[in-house]
């Protein structure tokens, strides 16, 4: 087939919005972020929320002012075995889901040799495990209930690489190659998948952050370099925390779902220059591909 002139190219037809729909919501992480600013904007206008959180105590007020839509679970992610059951005790208590948003997870910043083994495996089993388990746990309700949404929160750091971010990016990546095929195995039950990529913004994000043990032969390092910006606790944000929610929800009522949200100016270039830069070295690599042909 001979390939299409720029003539040729048609966009692509314009989402459709769907709006005054009351959903039911479960959403991962609702404690603080954007899992707490999706929480309170959802509530506020009627919707449903299922959340779950580390300590029930931080979301009290939310439990009093809404006792009615709002069912919070403690749930540590880590304890993927406990997801399922928390899954089901929520679509028990609201009977049905309309979103999913995959949204705890927290950074581990420093170099891939100085980290623990207990921060390996404890961030891999949170950002990734935790995220394909409550996505699984959720899918046979959304098939029953007729299709929905499914909210995944990534990060610039699923389509960049920064020196110091190797073992978060490691999950951020996966969880996308994940999001990208799901969405290709559900698209038929009528259920969109989203992936949400933030660049910097004040969530408490960079205070929550794990930290790797400093090793002195990173010290000359751009790992060095990023030892002590989290250590100085400046590090520069571009988004506000409250337009990013509202793009998340405002997303939800766009069909067919998008597959990707950047957000953030900063995420944009980021992931542009990244992109741009892995499809360049791609074209160079064209006869070396074909060489080794059959």
């Amino acid at each position: 087939m001979a390939p299409l002139s720029a003539g040729d190219w048609q966009p692509p037809a314009r989402p459709r919005r769907l709006h005054g729909m009351t959903r039911t919501w479960i959403i991962t992480g609702v404690s603080s972020g954007f899992g707490r600013g999706l929480a309170e904007r959802l509530l506020a206008r009627g919707d449903r929320v299922a959340g779950t959180v580390r300590r029930l105590d931080a979301v009290a007020d939310l439990t009093a002012a809404h006792p009615d839509t709002f069912h919070v679970t403690r749930l540590d992610l880590t304890d993927t075995a406990r997801i399922r059951a928390v899954v089901d005790a929520a679509h028990e208590r609201f009977g049905r889901f309309d979103v999913v948003v995959s949204n705890a997870g927290y950074g581990l910043f420093g170099a891939a040799e100085e980290a623990t083994d207990e921060q390996v495996r404890h961030v891999i089993d949170t950002n990734l495990l935790g995220s394909i388990q409550l996505i699984r746990a959720a899918l046979p309700h959304l098939r029953a209930d007729g299709g929905g949404r499914i909210v995944q929160l990534s990060s610039v750091a699923g389509q960049t690489a920064y020196p110091g971010g190797s073992l978060y990016h490691a999950t951020k990546w996966a969880v996308e190659g994940f999001a990208e095929a799901l969405a290709a195995e559900v698209a038929g039950f009528g259920i969109g998948v989203t992936l949400v990529e933030p660049g910097g913004t004040g969530t408490g994000f960079v205070s929550g952050a794990q930290i790797t043990p400093r090793l002195a032969a990173y010290g000359p390092t751009p790992v060095g370099g990023l030892h002590d910006l989290f250590e100085s606790g400046h590090v520069p944000t571009t988004s506000d925390t409250a337009r990013v929610v509202s793009a998340i929800i405002d997303s939800v009522d766009v069909t067919p779902a998008p597959r990707r949200l950047p957000l953030g100016s900063d995420a944009w270039t980021a992931m542009t220059t990244s992109l741009q830069a892995r499809l360049d070295d791609l074209l160079t690599q064209k006869d070396l591909a074909s060489s080794t042909d059959i």
